[in-house]
């Protein structure tokens, strides 16, 4: 067991994170291009989405019970081995030339089961690692984990899928994850400490799985918060389903599409960097809702570009706003939700966020292939053809700019909502603690 400060261990578990997050990004990428080029269709890339996805939303309250029930360290740990091993299902069905879209898509449900354990595991340990007054920098540097594996998996990939292929790709990935799993049975994570509200919620899994849920509901504009944050995901992973045939559609280059996927994980970093380094005398929900209008921006932006160029600019811009959302939006939980609730209540947050995701890929798909892209230059386009153009890929800007403009009015709206900005002072500080749990330690 290695023998850290708190503030040391929640960076030794964020840089083995930050590792196996390139090794999945990675492997994302890879199997997205190989995907999309066997079958020349969006449907296939929503449907592995779906498939990720509907699992964990029938699920995430189960981990979120477990997770306050458990050492988190063997959590995490299972959550990456689990997926591990789908990897590695996966990889061996490809290498031996039996793949089969139905091997991906079941495979995508498999990990997701496991996966599902990682974000509330860590999450809600972040607040027995990290004092108040420094987690909105821990929770930016949690989301400049995802934004700067996100960098650099596409460009690493990009440039090893054509020397390596598919399956190197992934052998690479699953070096990443036994090197977290390795590191998480290693360090010492404390238990949370104990709450009142915490111990009214003790029971049987079922009633526990509840709690999480009756949580939020007490703290009624953060339950709102959240349901817009559901609505926002519906429109984000709708336009983000179309991002890879989007770039290839209108470049028909794989390179080029690497680059700008690093350039929308570079924004990403960038917002990172801001969301640490920026702690202005703003309430964290007003800085949550700003940022999301930013994102607005960058999703209209990216629709009407067309060249190389305007798409350089327009990627960064997509994602740059998200490190400042989900690092203040996890500030606000950590502060007003009781420490072992916080495995149940990160999980209700996940799924209610994910809930909407579903219909997204089931509808994003057929309606770039089925509607939009076959509407291009046909009867009416030219109302919109001086927006988006009427090339090839047209359909699929539209699809970019309604999206955005939707998101764009909806945090405007969010922002005339009185309670909704006074939020951090309308909504009460967890009762004080009762007593400290004891320690519960797992054995590497």
């Amino acid at each position: 067991m290695l023998k850290t400060t708190s503030i040391r261990t929640f960076y030794i578990l964020a840089l083995t994170q930050f590792l196996s997050r390139i090794g999945t990004s990675m492997t994302s990428f890879a199997i997205g291009i190989k995907v999309f080029n066997d079958t020349g269709q969006v449907t296939p890339l929503a449907l592995v989405g779906f498939f990720g996805i509907v699992p964990r939303i029938l699920t995430f309250n189960v981990a979120g019970a477990l997770t306050d029930r458990y050492d988190r360290r063997a959590v995490m740990a299972l959550a990456d081995s689990g997926a591990a091993i789908g990897t590695l299902l996966l990889l061996l069905s490809i290498a031996t030339g039996v793949f089969q879209l139905w091997h991906l898509y079941l495979l995508s449900a498999v990990m997701s089961l496991f996966e599902v354990f990682q974000g509330p595991a860590f999450n809600a340990s972040i607040t027995t690692l990290v004092p108040d007054e420094q987690r909105d920098r821990a929770n930016a540097v949690n989301m400049g984990t995802w934004a700067g594996a996100g960098l650099v998996a596409p460009l690493v990939a990009g440039g090893l899928f054509a020397i390596i292929g598919v399956t190197g790709v992934m052998a690479i990935d699953l070096l990443t994850f036994g090197v977290a799993v390795t590191v998480v049975l290693n360090v010492h994570i404390p238990r949370p400490v104990e709450s009142e509200e915490g111990r009214e919620s003790r029971g049987s899994l079922w009633f526990e799985m509840r709690s999480g849920f009756v949580a939020l509901w007490r703290r009624r504009l953060l339950f709102y918060l959240i349901l817009f944050g559901m609505m926002l995901n519906f429109f984000g992973f709708m336009a983000g389903i179309t991002l890879t045939p989007y770039v290839l559609t209108l470049t028909g280059s794989e390179a080029l599409l690497g680059t700008l996927m690093a350039l929308m994980n570079a924004g990403m970093v960038t917002g990172a960097v801001v969301a640490m380094v920026w702690h202005p005398p703003i309430p964290r929900v007003i800085q949550v809702l700003g940022a999301i209008l930013l994102i607005g921006v960058g999703m209209m932006a990216l629709g009407v570009a067309r060249s190389p160029l305007a798409l350089g600019l327009a990627f960064p811009l997509l994602l740059m706003g998200h490190p400042l959302v989900a690092s203040r939006m996890m500030s606000i939980l950590q502060a007003k939700i009781p420490q072992d609730l916080q495995g149940r209540v990160m999980a209700v947050l996940s799924q209610l966020s994910l809930l909407a995701t579903p219909p997204a890929y089931l509808l994003a798909g057929p309606l770039v292939d089925h509607v939009l892209e076959p509407a291009v230059g046909g009867p009416g386009w030219g109302a919109v053809a001086p927006l988006v153009g009427d090339q090839p890929g047209a359909g699929m800007g539209l699809l970019l700019v309604v999206n955005g403009l939707i998101v764009l009015i909806s945090a405007i709206a969010m922002l005339a909502w009185r309670d909704m900005r006074c939020m951090d002072d309308l909504l009460p500080d967890p009762a004080p603690v009762a007593t400290e749990a004891p320690l519960v330690e797992t054995t590497a």
